[in-house]
């Protein structure tokens, strides 16, 4: 179904989507969105997790009968006042543009944070999330502002884009939402999605647990043990084994929408 995005003014974007969804039948349109994205924020030692729009006076919507959704729009209010000014736009996207849309964003039209581990010198050795998924189009990292710039196709206008990315340091701190911009059910504090289904806070380790501890139990770990990475790129996670040889295991992280495999030395997890 092709995507169209419609411009309107900066602020009101939900508003309109919620009257487009009232007033226009549902057999003329698929989806009718806006577009967010997290970014990790830092104020005064304390994170917040900010979700706002992506692309400010835009909404998206989906359709198979463009002329009869046309007809159905001049009846929204705001639409109306929309198509009167010189300023109205109401584009079909190009269909890679679509794709790419969906593939970086989830269920509730947010791209989510992206994770990327670093060797401490701003070299990039670890990337999932949106940013794994266009990695071609990753201009630059600006690791203390906690984004990465991507550019981007819409209305076949290259624009630059701010995608948000979590740091190990992160990770391991509890964070808290802080502006919400998008009409979505969030939990009270951000939480990281583990391979069991279930949801643990951010602060996953004290820190205060030495590696020593996983070589204790290197060889108690079996298959669907539950164990905290004591270090490496998925430091302070929560992960599930899923394979064990000698002194090697298999892990399995979820993070960020994703389920992860990584091999990892048995020294470098503890079991929890």
């Amino acid at each position: 179904m092709p995507w169209f995005a419609i411009q309107t003014y900066t602020g009101d974007e939900e508003k309109l989507v919620e009257m487009i969804r009232r007033i226009v039948p549902g057999q003329y349109y698929g989806e009718c969105f806006v577009i967010y994205h997290e970014q990790l924020r830092r104020r005064q030692q304390e994170n917040q997790i900010h979700v706002l729009r992506l692309f400010p006076g835009y909404i998206f919507i989906s359709s198979n009968d463009i002329e009869q959704l046309f007809r159905c729009l001049k009846r929204v209010p705001v639409m109306s006042r929309i198509m009167a000014s010189d300023d109205f736009a109401f584009t079909p996207l190009h269909r890679g543009e679509a794709e790419f849309l969906l593939d970086i964003m989830d269920k509730d039209h947010i791209v989510r944070l992206s994770y990327v581990a670093t060797d401490g010198r701003d070299h990039v050795t670890y990337l999932s999330g949106p940013l794994e998924r266009c990695r071609e189009q990753i201009l630059s990292y600006r690791f203390r502002k906690r984004y990465a710039a991507v550019r981007l196709t819409l209305d076949g206008q290259e624009k630059e884009v701010k995608l948000g990315i979590i740091l190990n340091n992160d990770v391991r701190r509890e964070l808290a939402y802080g502006k919400v911009e998008a009409e979505v059910e969030l939990s009270e504090k951000y939480s990281i999605p583990l391979s069991d289904g279930t949801l643990s806070g951010s602060a996953i380790s004290d820190g205060k647990t030495g590696i020593a501890a996983g070589k204790e139990n290197k060889n108690e770990l079996q298959i669907g043990d539950k164990v905290l990475v004591m270090e490496g790129a998925f430091e302070g996670s929560v992960a599930l084994v899923s394979y064990v040889k000698k002194d090697t295991l298999r892990i399995s992280v979820h993070m960020f929408g994703q389920e992860i495999q990584a091999e990892v030395s048995a020294d470098s997890v503890k079991k929890i």
